[in-house]
């Protein structure tokens, strides 16, 4: 090679050199670009006798500075700092809705109980009475409100989790078609770096909408999975994600991604995490459908056992009283897709045992299984236990269930159920005068004037309003002989007669309690009757009053109890978003600046860079001309 060939060699490479220090100027405020990096390397040299000349220069690459482990972390930081805004945001709004004195169930239901000690006050005001009725019917509203708020809440949240889908879908196949230009640009040689920064940068955003994991391929491609192992890009191919009512459920997306030749596809809702679709999925589990089922299950219990003590009881009328909500239907929604016709019968049983869950009914072919959700536990079907007992009627934490209302089931047919999740919305005040609240106990007992026994009557009660001999007169005697007592002369089964350790008496029949202190003597009798006329008792409405105080929700809580409870649940949650946020939202700042330290375009050092490669072109360019004048002085010696 002449020197003119290795003045030539040196101009070229600095050209190219100066055209990628442009390259990284263009750029500096593209986002995701990576500055490159002119690789120089020497030609082989020639050998002349004992010694070897070298022979100029090439560019041998140009390099993108970066880091696969830099821009993996920095993916990651996106996720989490996605997902942690999501999920303050969407926590706090459930939280400020719940806690909000103008807008929670608390006050309200501290007002309604007001109400209540107000009619016990005085039984017979019928102004006291109008105001319960208003009341009772601001709660009822209230925990309409509260469910269609987070109703609202799950609606926006659904509809966040369709267009995330659809941008998830656009990045899978923005990767593909990268994928396969990026392997058509190795193929030449060289890596397309300009390619590979819009990869990343795609990977970036879609690291924003849920946790990715990537693996590289030996052709230069990259295969992105979601979710524990779900494929959805595979080299040149991308596989479609969709959100859709894939589990049943009317009311809330599932996510499934669609593969290969697939048309139907694969319910990964579960398996979803992280960045923005993780953080909603999560929140609408968590927060919104535990808050509504909550919501419900404080509004079945409330209602069903104030209608349960209302019965017994009597009104001003001297009636037993009847209800004063309006209950809903549990709600039961079939699989698209059963084979089964008919509508699955599910009833609430017992509301004391009543769960703030979720379940699914399947069919295996055999037989039923129940599972509560979203935890899939499986719970135990009690079979119906009446004479004689069907075998298509179970019984399952309060539930009853009856499956003798459809017809023709396979196996895979299933049936979400879900007691509690809009009951809140379904509960309304029937009741409308207010003479009808039953504040009177139903029955009163007196001792008989005769009796010479030290027994003394402690409580008598309604137990069943639907007993027909309820208000009936009936004498309670006892025999002492066979110390046992008899109604109206007729023996009370001992299974309907206890006696406890502190020496009370508590005697069951014709749908009331009777409890007893003491010891009676043969002959004494005890005259349970009806209380009719006796318009200034307010048993009924103490029993009422007693309610707020009692353990009613799964024996565990109070309704007011069970309200807090949700309210410093979702608070809790909603703190730890916030917290996380601003973790997150820092951990992501360091991230960022740490790439853009090894990535990121200094101005400074491109500035630089153009004058040292400027210098270096000329000085080529000042080899070449003397090459030339060489040249011209050898052709002068030549001639002449």
């Amino acid at each position: 090679m002449t020197v003119m060939s290795t003045g030539l060699s040196g101009l070229l490479a600095f050209q190219r050199a100066l055209a990628t220090t442009s390259h990284n100027i263009a750029n500096s405020s593209t986002e995701g670009y990576s500055r490159q990096s002119t690789e120089f390397a020497t030609n082989t040299p020639n050998r002349y006798g004992s010694s070897f000349i070298g022979q100029g220069v090439y560019v041998s690459s140009v390099r993108r500075i970066q880091s696969d482990l830099v821009d993996a972390q920095l993916r990651t930081s996106l996720s989490n700092s996605s997902y942690a805004d999501v999920r303050s945001a969407m926590t706090g709004r459930s939280d400020s809705l719940l806690s909000d004195e103008a807008t929670g169930l608390a006050p309200v239901m501290e007002t309604y109980f007001s109400s209540l000690q107000d009619v016990a006050d005085d039984p017979t005001s019928l102004s006291a009475r109008t105001v319960l009725l208003n009341d009772a019917d601001t709660l009822a509203k209230r925990l309409a409100a509260l469910d269609q708020q987070l109703g609202e809440q799950r609606t926006a949240i659904n509809g966040q989790i369709a267009v995330d889908v659809d941008e998830i879908n656009q990045y899978a196949q923005s990767l593909a078609t990268l994928n396969r230009q990026i392997v058509s640009g190795y193929s030449l040689g060289s890596p397309p770096n300009d390619l590979l920064d819009q990869r990343d940068q795609i990977l970036g955003k879609l690291a924003e909408k849920l946790d990715v994991k990537t693996t590289t391929q030996d052709d230069g491609s990259i295969d992105v999975f979601v979710g524990n192992g779900q494929a959805l890009v595979m080299g040149a191919t991308a596989n479609e994600m969709v959100a859709d009512h894939l589990s049943g459920d009317p009311y809330n997306l599932d996510i499934g991604i669609k593969s290969g030749t697939s048309t139907q596809p694969i319910d990964v809702t579960r398996f979803m995490t992280g960045g923005e679709l993780g953080a909603l999925l999560e929140t609408r589990t968590e927060v919104v459908d535990k808050a509504q089922n909550t919501l419900g299950l404080i509004g079945l219990n409330l209602a069903t056992q104030f209608n349960d003590q209302n019965h017994l009881g009597l009104d001003l009328n001297g009636e037993l009283g009847g209800d004063i909500f309006a209950l809903p239907e549990v709600s039961v929604s079939a699989r698209t897709g059963n084979t089964a016709t008919g509508a699955l019968g599910v009833t609430i049983a017992d509301v004391g045992q009543l769960t703030a869950s979720d379940y699914r009914l399947q069919y295996d072919g055999t037989g039923y299984r129940l599972t509560r959700l979203p935890d899939s536990e499986v719970v135990t079907l009690d079979p119906d236990t009446a004479v004689p007992p069907d075998p298509n009627v179970f019984y399952a934490d309060g539930l009853r269930i009856d499956t003798n209302t459809i017809a023709g089931a396979q196996a895979g047919d299933s049936w979400l159920i879900q007691p509690t999740r809009f009951a809140a919305s379904g509960i309304e005040v029937t009741m409308t005068e207010p003479e009808d609240i039953a504040a009177a106990a139903a029955v009163t007992a007196n001792t008989s004037v005769l009796n010479t026994g030290a027994a003394t009557i402690q409580d008598v009660r309604a137990i069943d309003a639907t007993d027909a001999n309820l208000l009936t007169r009936a004498v309670v005697s006892y025999d002492a002989t066979t110390a046992s007592y008899s109604l109206d002369g007729v023996p009370i089964p001992a299974t309907d007669v206890t006696v406890d350790d502190d020496g009370f008496t508590t005697i069951e029949a014709n749908g009331w309690q009777l409890q007893l202190k003491g010891t009676p003597v043969d002959g004494d009798e005890f005259v349970v009757s009806s209380n009719v006329g006796q318009t200034g008792d307010n048993r009924n409405l103490l029993a009422m009053l007693d309610l707020q105080d009692t353990k009613t929700i799964q024996g565990q809580a109070t309704y007011q109890d069970s309200y807090s409870n949700l309210v410093a649940d979702v608070g809790t949650q909603a703190r730890q978003a916030q917290i996380m946020a601003e973790s997150a939202t820092s951990v992501l700042d360091e991230a960022q600046t740490q790439r853009d330290s090894l990535s990121g375009v200094n101005l400074d050092e491109e500035a630089a860079n153009v004058i040292r490669f400027q210098q270096a072109y000329q000085a080529a360019g000042q080899v070449i001309a003397t090459a030339g004048t060489m040249f011209d002085t050898l052709l002068q010696v030549l001639r002449g």
